[in-house]
């Protein structure tokens, strides 16, 4: 039989509970205010009372799961009953300040001096040629590392990433501020959880730039290391955006061997030129196709990215590296349709390993100056 003494003090359970994580913030329930109460009876029973954010919480079921096991796992529990409550707008406002500060007009953490997430702009000169995907298992990959990383698809028009990345969550907004659903280790926000069925977004430049800020700065990405921004084809408002937004991002160029097309991609990564943003490197897509008896079938010509590495690296002055070449494979595809991305479900598999390689290189990348425009001129005689 149970005796007091072995019981679990409500001290005890709390520091049980400082374990849990809330799914979505990924800070402890406990300094989160979550824990409404605490309740232990004489014979190893135990209540815990849990503050939801919102009514209908989406992962309440998961919350409810974590808490039972934390504090069953106690010694001298018996039972746990967990009781879910929704926290008033007041519980809430604290909630945001406590997370986002006392301001009330958003910030971009991003564009904030002495900021340390890296952000990356997929980029690429027309459709067609793989961006989406290669930004997917690129997040993905990082994500496998245990790197924090989040995907913005800035891609209004022609969205895709929430299936490729393989949720069909919609986000929590708390407040004024919302909370990105995560699939693979990997947050993501897209218009296209805001828009009812496939409905499509038909907006001019100002509100597509609106819609980019709310992006950036009110919703809660947390302590990212890389945030990927997926870019529409070409160098529209969107870039421009970006670059207003988030001076110091990166920008990566997607093109495939095709010289017509790399051609193209060299204005995506020319308008470097104009935005001052530094340019990461190149990814050459789609390079070619492996035959059975291991030779390469170059489907779309050759050389095409080196092309685009070496004349960006001319117009910037400094060496625009070719991060790799992607074989083509139609896993790839596959995994974008099933929101099984390769470097998860075949990670073996060539076009995997490459992408491997290259969130690799991204993820340990040093910041630097090189290849950067600097803002300065000679001083006057």
């Amino acid at each position: 039989m149970t005796t007091t003494e072995q019981v679990p003090s409500v001290e005890t359970v709390r520091a049980a509970l400082a374990k849990v994580e809330d799914p979505e913030i990924h800070k402890p329930i406990t300094e989160l205010g979550m824990v409404k109460g605490i309740t232990v009876h004489d014979d190893g029973k135990v209540d815990v009372a849990v503050y939801l954010t919102v009514a209908g919480c989406p992962l309440r079921d998961k919350i409810t799961k974590d808490v039972t096991a934390a504090v069953a796992a106690l010694p001298g529990v018996t039972s746990v009953a967990v009781e879910l409550d929704v926290m008033n707008d007041e519980q809430r406002t604290t909630l945001r300040k406590s997370l986002r500060g006392d301001s009330e007009e958003p910030r971009i953490p991003f564009a904030e001096p002495g900021s340390l997430t890296r952000v990356y702009c997929v980029a690429s000169g027309k459709g067609g040629v793989g961006k989406s995907s290669v930004t997917v298992n690129l997040a993905v990959a990082m994500a496998a590392r245990g790197i924090k990383v989040g995907i913005v698809d800035a891609d209004i028009y022609g969205h895709s990433i929430p299936r490729m990345v393989g949720t069909s969550e919609k986000p929590t907004k708390v407040e004024k501020m919302i909370l990105p659903p995560e699939a693979n280790g990997v947050k993501v926000i897209s218009i296209g959880m805001f828009t009812p069925g496939n409905t499509p977004v038909v907006w001019r430049g100002p509100m597509l730039h609106r819609a980019l800020q709310q992006f950036l700065a009110d919703v809660f990405w947390g302590d990212l290391d890389v945030l990927l921004l997926d870019l529409p084809p070409g160098t529209g408002d969107i870039a421009i955006s970006v670059a207003q937004l988030i001076p110091n991002a990166e920008i990566l160029v997607v093109t495939t061997p095709q010289q017509a097309a790399a051609e193209v991609a060299e204005r995506a990564g020319a308008i470097a030129l104009q935005t001052r943003q530094r340019i990461a490197g190149v990814i050459e897509n789609m390079s070619w196709l492996e035959m059975p008896d291991g030779s390469r079938m170059d489907l779309f010509g050759t050389g095409g990215g080196q092309l685009v590495a070496d004349s960006l690296s001319r117009a910037v002055g400094s060496t625009v590296p070719l991060l790799g070449q992607v074989p083509l494979d139609p896993r790839l595809r596959e995994g974008g349709d099933s929101g099984q991305p390769l470097v998860k479900s075949t990670p073996d598999a060539p076009a995997a390993k490459v992408l491997e390689e290259i969130a690799g290189k991204l993820s340990i990348r040093a910041r630097g100056l090189a290849g950067r425009m600097l803002s300065v001129s000679p001083a006057g005689r």
